[in-house]
This record gives structure tokens, sequence and C-alpha cells, in this order.
């Protein structure tokens, strides 16, 4: 991995943090909601957040819950569940600053080289108009299956 980046576990002080990133993949469906105030787009995003919190720390008991730091700076949140027979990344996210500066790609790579010596495949759900679809296929993912605005990707190890 990048040696500027390093993860650390996410705390209960990371709430705020958190939220300002999840926020920060909703920007330009918000920007296009031109009735609601920013208060409303604000309670909006909080509300979605606490459910997509809540929900992961329900379905992916004994995950791997890290923020991202980027030379010590936050940058964004890594998310991954280690199984017996897969590693599933849950989430990457950074902000808007650390964006196409190869700092995806490469925590991407470090987890790939930990399916390959496990010997698991690594998997993701990707909505479906996420840019990073590009990545993730560059990378040597494949879709495996579609469901609503999810797909469901896999990288095998050779």
């Amino acid at each position: 991995m990048d040696p500027r980046i390093t993860l650390r576990p996410i705390t209960p002080d990371d709430m705020e943090l958190l939220l300002r990133i999840y926020r920060s993949t909703r920007e330009e469906e918000l920007a296009m909601v031109l009735d609601w105030t920013e208060e409303m787009k604000a309670a909006f995003v909080r509300q979605q957040f606490e459910a997509q919190y809540v929900w992961y720390r329900d379905h992916y008991e004994g995950a791997q819950f890290d923020i991202i730091l980027v030379d010590g700076a936050p940058a964004g949140r890594l998310y991954v569940h280690r199984r017996a027979d897969e590693i599933r990344l849950v989430d990457i996210t950074l902000l808007p600053d650390f964006r196409q500066g190869g700092f995806g790609t490469s925590i991407l790579q470090d987890l790939l080289a930990e399916g390959r010596a496990a010997g698991k495949p690594v998997t993701i759900h990707v909505e479906i108009y996420n840019p990073a679809m590009q990545l993730y296929e560059r990378l040597g993912f494949v879709p495996v299956e579609e469901r609503g605005p999810y797909r469901l990707m896999k990288w095998s190890p050779s």
C-alpha cells in the first residue's frame, strides 16, 4: 500500500467525519433537488447515513471498519468483512480531495494481494452508475449478479 496511507479503526468520535464522507457521495444527487432547503438535505443525508451505518454494523458482524488516512489526514472510510470463503469489500469511499490520486487503487491492490495470498475472491456491490466501476473492471473484477441498482463484482485470484 502507498506509504502515505494508513488505516485506523473508527471510533464513536468519528461519526461526524463519517457523515461528511457519506454526504460527499450524495452531493451530485442533492444538487438536483431544488425544492429542498439545505436543512432538509442535511436531515435527509443524516437519516440515510445512520440507516446505512446501522445496517452495515448489523449485517457485517466482525467486519473491520476503518478510517483511511493520507499523510495523517482523514481521507475516507474502508469497511472490509473477511469471511471464510471470500473477502467482502463492504465500502470504500474517499473524500473528493483524495479521489483520482491513486489512493483507492493502492488500497484495492492491497486487498487483492491479501485475497491472492489467502486464495480467496474479493467481492463488492457497486452502484451500476458509480464512476468507480471502471476502476474495479480495470483491476479484474467481473460482474456476477445485478440486484436493483447494484452489481455484485468479483475478483478471483489466479
